[in-house]
């Protein structure tokens, strides 16, 4: 009896620490997920359908930042994301100015004169600001800790155009000038923009295109901004 009692004794200690260990092995390993509260974004911007009298020159630069909250959907590997943010878009022009202050209908493109002023002008960027709000339906490959893993999204940018301005470096007169003129009266105020992320943890590659014009109904050219560049999440 003593014997069989002392078995049982030994069956339920070695029972208990296998549990205590799977349960800390289960705990070391369960990390609660990010929401996804900082996302930042830099990116090439360019315009499609530029008409050959808009001279676009250099990279164009982009710079988004958003606080974003994810909702998990269930217990899938999938979850919606909404936030807010500020998105600033460059376009560089090559030997043009874009001339945003004169009292003509529509936006002007003016080339400089390279022959009498070459190397002169040395920047010219017309620099659009968003107040911008991410939707995005998004994929998880580990629900359990989204850091890590394969990511992918699809969603939405809507965008509130809250500052415009053209800015130019000279040194037609000398010493280096440089000219800012702000103004939004030949853009479109708001924009719509499916966008598209996948990549691996933190980082993703992420590309976005303009289903609205750039420019007011004949105040401008029918370009459409598009962005291609990098995400950082999980911040």
């Amino acid at each position: 009896m003593k014997k069989f009692i002392g078995m049982l004794m030994l069956a339920a200690t070695v029972t208990s620490g296998v549990m205590a260990q799977e349960t800390a092995e289960t705990k070391k390993k369960v990390v609660k997920p990010s929401r996804d509260f900082v996302m930042i974004q830099l990116t090439y911007e360019n315009w499609s359908g530029t008409p050959d009298n808009v001279k676009i020159g250099g990279i164009g630069r982009g710079f988004g930042a958003f606080l974003c909250y994810d909702f998990p959907i269930s217990k899938s590997n999938f979850s919606f994301a909404a936030g807010i943010g500020i998105n600033n878009s460059n376009i560089y022009f090559d030997n043009q100015l874009a001339i945003l202050n004169s009292s003509s209908s529509s936006i002007k493109f003016q080339n400089v004169d390279t022959a009498a002023n070459q190397d002169l002008y040395k920047k010219s960027k017309l620099s659009m600001t968003y107040l911008e709000a991410p939707f995005e339906l998004r994929f998880f490959g580990d629900k359990e800790n989204r850091n890590r893993g394969f990511k992918a999204a699809i969603g939405m940018h809507v965008g509130l155009l809250i500052g415009a301005h053209s800015k130019n470096k000279n040194t037609v007169a000398g010493p280096a000038v440089v000219e800012k003129v702000n103004s939004k009266r030949y853009m479109q105020t708001w924009k719509f923009a499916p966008t598209a992320r996948i990549g691996w943890g933190n980082f993703s590659v992420y590309g976005s295109y303009n289903l609205s014009p750039m420019f007011n109904n004949g105040e401008g050219p029918e370009v459409f901004p598009y962005s291609v560049g990098i995400t950082i999440t999980g911040l």
